[in-house]
């Protein structure tokens, strides 16, 4: 028991030195999400882009809870304590947004209007659009891996995404899918279980 605490303990700092700054992240979750709402940004300087981020906390359904993750996830990289579970909640009970503390969501991330379920050792790289009730994370009975996904993912609504797998860069996952094996970057998969779907289908035949 005392060496798997270690290893816990081991494996949490390790991921909270993956944890991006404060500021750059949600300046970059901006840009994403006002690219994501067809939006033009013309933010040339922190100030203005700050100011875009305090409308998208207003307009948008759930960039204000994907900024109180990123607050909960830089406090707990500095060590902070009690502050990160109020942001958890915060996060939780304006856009059911549950992101665990062993996820690393890279800047650059659009969380398209909340409702979603992040945790285990998940990872995702930016550029990735996360649509409602979406659930990324463990598969029960294989161990402690999560999924990898890739840049410029979009995971549609109600989609599952379990297990130590990867999702390659550009690759399109349909609305309610269960993906429980890697999917090739720039493919589309559908279905439960997920299976590749139009060109990627005839490519994977």
């Amino acid at each position: 028991m005392r060496w798997r605490r270690r290893d816990e303990n081991w494996v949490m700092e390790a991921v909270r030195q993956q944890h991006p700054r404060f500021f750059h992240a949600v300046l970059s979750d901006a840009e994403r999400t006002v690219n994501g709402r067809f939006e033009q940004w013309t933010c040339t300087t922190r100030w203005q882009g700050l100011v875009q981020a305090l409308r998208l906390m207003w307009v948008t359904d759930a960039f204000f809870a994907q900024t109180c993750y990123r607050a909960k996830a830089r406090l707990q990289a500095l060590g902070v304590p009690v502050l990160p579970r109020i942001f958890h909640r915060l996060a939780m009970s304006s856009a059911q947004v549950c992101i665990g503390d062993p996820v690393v969501l890279h800047p650059g991330v659009y969380i398209v209007h909340g409702q979603v379920v992040l945790d285990g050792l998940v990872e995702v790289q930016p550029g990735t659009a996360i649509f409602p009730w979406v659930t990324i994370g463990l598969n029960p009975g294989h161990g402690m891996g999560a999924p990898k996904v890739g840049r410029d993912v979009r995971i549609y609504t109600g989609a599952k995404v379990v297990g130590p797998i990867t999702v390659g860069d550009g690759a399109r996952i349909g609305a309610n899918a269960v993906v429980m094996h890697d999917v090739p970057a720039r493919a589309t998969v559908a279905g439960s279980p997920a299976r590749p779907v139009g060109r990627s289908a005839q490519a994977a035949g």
